[in-house]
């Protein structure tokens, strides 16, 4: 049903360890699993893949109605969705197409948040080195700058590369 859809499908498993093992070996775009599996639970089959592949989207199904999850086993899930079953082949369709744009958005915006932690542990790095240059050679905040700067662009440096440089000369400050 899921190639009629237009999705491919890169591998069957009947359990949730192989849906591990496979999912790790094939980093797929989405992952589909029965919460009752016949190993145990798919519950912790997409918690640890979750953990292990942040970019894969989880569905998960279930065809229990009495099924009671603790809103943590949820969020641990990361699944985009928990279907019933049997589910229709456009709602299927839909969750799929929502689960990889999800899925997207979500590792997007882990990236922009992995930058931003990148550039400001690199400002604060500068901000220490420009105040180790300002104690050295007694200069102003803007010359510490712009010392760091005509030093990297000499030298064909990220400013940071420059700056690190500074505090490993300083004592206390080296690596």
């Amino acid at each position: 049903m899921l190639s009629s859809l237009g999705h491919e499908i890169v591998a069957e498993v009947g359990t949730g360890r192989d849906a591990v093992v496979l999912a790790q070996a094939a980093s797929p775009d989405v992952v589909l699993l029965d919460v009752h599996m016949p190993d145990g639970s798919g519950i912790d089959a997409a918690k640890e893949i979750a953990a292990m592949l942040p970019a894969t989207a989880v569905l998960l199904f279930t065809g229990d109605h009495t099924l009671r999850l603790s809103d943590q086993d949820v969020v641990e899930t990361a699944a985009i969705s928990i279907l019933a079953k049997p589910t229709p082949k456009k709602t299927l369709d839909s969750a799929l197409r929502l689960a990889v744009a999800k899925a997207q958005a979500l590792n997007a915006a882990r990236r922009d948040a992995d930058r931003a932690r990148q550039e400001l542990e690199e400002r604060k790095v500068i901000e220490r080195a420009k105040g180790v240059l300002q104690r050295r050679t007694k200069c102003t905040e803007a010359e510490a700058y712009r010392i760091m700067q005509r030093s990297s662009q000499d030298r064909s440096v990220p400013m940071v590369h420059v700056a690190r440089e500074v505090l490993k000369s300083e004592p206390g400050f080296g690596a």
